[in-house]
């Protein structure tokens, strides 16, 4: 498969520079394991990948083992499978008094794995790393293939369409079917027919309730259900802007299926043709959006907006002292529609983003900009350079 390089590699690099320990985090199979090989291909790297049982030994012994390796930097791969090690590294760390020793990889949120990791607080750096965004694939393949096939390697980077599908159904089975159960009991079905139905919903507000009587389950378990799904990277959940307009706002938080191929998959999409004409088409470009928002601005907070009355913005991105207003339309000839205008005059944002599939943006009228995926990521940053 051939190597794309991340734009998390400068970020991951200087982290080792200055923290002892470093945590990657995100999905399974984005690439986490090949971007740490490849950062550190000219090192001695010592690396464990603690679902091979054969490494998952070498640790039965752990600061025996971890200590004969102390000039190396360790990399412990799925390091949930084993959170007792915390313990241990907390220990080393603080004898070796050295940055850069390990690098952690978990497929789970910095929340879930911090009951276990919690004894390395000021000791750890913690970065995410997201399938492939648009940026770095960008010359590889085509914004259609993107869209369809999403960011993860083993789909994108696939011969052909029916081989990224094929990838895409056996990475769902496998995450449903097994790595869920390492954090929660959980039915395998219930799971796999509330992912379809957020799938065949996706972008939309979501009523716990009227899931869990379609499922026959408590709204409770579908609540506890989504959070673990957002934990492991599975769905983004963006909650409401709540502004002081005085205007009655929708409150219940929307649901995305994070990764653009697999919401295809989940919907049985095999090619851009089929999920031109899917009435799933326009939050299939939402989602793909958000995923490149959230990926290159982490610390950014991800809002949308709504009010009763059919006022409403996609996405609102929120920095401390300033915020933009994106509208994400998957068409080549995009326009705002009457509520996205009263919105725009409700929040005043610093500047709208009109996000569409156009290879070159164009204004709009003041502050109000139609911008490609590439162009918006710019021009947030030049923004955020200017303030």
């Amino acid at each position: 498969m051939k190597l794309i390089n991340r734009l998390l590699t400068d970020e991951v690099k200087k982290s080792l520079e200055h923290f002892p320990v470093v945590a990657i985090t995100g999905p399974r199979q984005c690439g986490k394991s090949t971007l740490v090989k490849y950062l550190l291909m000219n090192k001695e790297l010592v690396y464990l990948d603690l679902e091979r049982e054969s490494d998952l030994r070498k640790l039965d012994e752990a600061e025996w083992y971890l200590e004969s390796h102390r000039d190396n930097t360790i990399c412990l791969d799925e390091i949930q499978r084993k959170p007792e090690i915390f313990r241990v590294l907390r220990s080393l760390v603080d004898e070796w008094q050295k940055s850069g020793s390990f690098i952690i990889l978990g497929s789970a949120s910095r929340d879930l794995l911090r009951q276990s990791s919690e004894s390395l607080a000021g000791r750890i750096s913690y970065k995410s790393l997201t399938p492939f965004l648009w940026r770095e694939i960008n010359k590889e393949g085509s914004i259609e293939q993107y869209l369809i096939r999403g960011g993860f390697p083993g789909s994108f980077l696939a011969k052909n369409d029916s081989l990224s599908m094929e990838w895409k159904e056996n990475f769902i089975s496998t995450f449903i079917e097994r790595d869920l159960m390492q954090w929660r009991d959980s039915s395998p079905v219930s799971v796999r027919r509330l992912w379809m139905m957020l799938a065949h919903n996706n972008g939309q507000t979501v009523n716990y309730s009227a899931l869990g009587n379609s499922l026959g389950l408590s709204h409770t378990s579908i609540k506890n259900y989504i959070e673990l799904l957002q934990s492991t990277f599975m769905v983004d959940v963006v909650t409401p802007y709540i502004a002081n307009s005085g205007k009655r706002l929708i409150k219940a938080p929307k649901v995305y299926i994070s990764d653009s191929g697999i919401l295809t998959a989940l919907l049985g999409l095999s090619g851009f043709d089929n999920a031109a004409g899917h009435p799933a088409f326009g939050s299939l470009w939402e989602g793909v959006v958000l995923t490149n928002l959230k990926g290159h601005f982490p610390k950014a907070e991800i809002r949308y907006y709504r009010t009763s009355h059919g006022s409403e913005i996609d996405f609102l991105v929120l920095f401390p002292n300033i915020f933009f207003a994106v509208e994400c339309k998957a068409s080549k000839a995009p326009s705002l529609s009457k509520g996205t205008w009263t919105a725009i005059d409700d929040l005043k944002p610093e500047c709208t983003f009109i996000a569409a599939p156009v290879e070159k943006g164009f204004p709009v009228k003041k502050d109000v900009f139609v911008v490609s995926l590439d162009e918006l990521i710019g021009k947030i940053e030049e923004k955020l350079g200017k303030t």
